[in-house]
């Protein structure tokens, strides 16, 4: 069958390789769709990353580069192992795409998420979602019903949002200020309005001010460039300041607006991924007594996400903004991110 592999920085090839066996306990899935993840490009331009590189297997996975990428994805059902329930041939179903142990103090409290030895499907091995073919152990296999099988490829950014969400604390009518309006930004957005906040986003790029309109997932959208962000927040707010802040742009400029513009003893959550030291001003933490969290991927979040989805309180077609096949992955799929990353929000590959 095909995959992309990644060899190296600037190295994915598309090459036949052994379909995957099914095996008790797991699902055989034929991938319909996968989205280009941020962490895939950063691995494209800059890995490995997350990608064991030669000579340091994963310890779960025992694998090393090569490997197969791509961990947002959808598919069908085309078989289950022995013991596996719940499940049937021609179900369209997503994949919580992990590698845990079960035996550290975090598995065993229920934080698999922070699972001592944690991979990812397409990033530590056990294939991936740009592939024809995958094998995925039981757990992680989540039925999406009537969900379109393109949209539903998004269930994975969107559990990154809920997992952020809940996080956060927020809850109906608490006002939430996002910045940046990228994949991760605008698909948050959408489960806090889903959840009943009022968000602002602040953005300096058009095209996805354009997008946090279009999609109605911002009732505010504020260029930081153009307006004074922090006067236009406190007067959204009748001077309180944002009930909660989540950074996803991994700017350290940004970071330092969110602790002008949430109240005193208000919430910021980072959901970025940083590639160097971040600064912050601890004088305003201690001041203002605000709480800073991380979050990190989702646990037991994509039930939830695809509720939303079901529901009709989330719409995913309008973030995907281009299809295309495996064979066009690095020219059409990664090139894109890379040249015109602000036209587009989420690129599907079909394998």
């Amino acid at each position: 069958m095909k995959a992309a592999r990644f060899h190296g920085p600037k190295d994915i090839r598309i090459e036949d390789i052994p379909e995957p066996q099914l095996r008790p306990g797991a699902v055989a899935i034929d991938v319909a769709w996968c989205g280009i993840c941020g962490t895939d490009l950063h691995e494209y331009l800059e890995g490995p990353i997350f990608i064991p590189p030669q000579g340091h297997p994963h310890p779960l996975t025992h694998e090393a580069e090569p490997v197969t990428m791509g961990h947002e994805f959808s598919g069908t059902v085309t078989a289950v192992g022995a013991g596996v329930t719940g499940l049937v041939v021609g179900e369209h179903v997503v994949v919580e795409p992990y590698f845990v142990c079960g035996e550290c103090a975090q598995c065993q409290a229920g934080q698999y998420h922070l699972c001592a030895k944690m991979g990812f499907i397409g990033l530590a091995g056990g294939g991936g979602g740009l592939s024809e073919k995958i094998v995925v152990d039981r757990r992680w296999v989540h039925p999406v019903g009537s969900i379109p099988l393109d949209e539903a490829a998004l269930i994975e950014p969107l559990a990154v949002g809920q997992h952020a969400f809940v996080r956060s604390g927020a809850q109906a009518g608490d006002v939430a200020l996002v910045t940046g309006a990228g994949p991760i930004g605008l698909l948050l957005a959408a489960v806090l309005k889903a959840q009943g906040l009022t968000v602002i986003i602040s953005e300096v790029t058009e095209a996805r001010k354009d997008k946090a309109r279009a999609t109605g997932v911002a009732d505010h959208v504020i260029d930081p460039g153009q307006e004074d962000l922090l006067a236009r927040v406190r007067e959204l707010t009748s001077g309180n300041g944002a009930d909660v802040g989540f950074e996803c742009t991994s700017v350290n400029a940004a970071l330092d607006q969110l602790f002008d513009a949430v109240r005193p003893s208000g919430v910021i959550v980072n959901v970025s991924i940083w590639g160097q030291p971040a600064r912050i001003d601890m004088q305003k933490l201690v001041l203002k007594e605000i709480d800073l969290r991380g979050t990190i991927a989702y646990v037991r979040d994509h039930p939830a996400a695809i509720k939303l989805v079901q529901d009709g309180k989330v719409d995913l077609k309008p973030f995907i903004t281009a299809r295309i096949g495996l064979a066009d992955l690095v020219e059409d799929g990664l090139g894109t991110l890379i040249n015109h990353k602000d036209t587009a929000v989420k690129i599907l590959v079909h394998p």
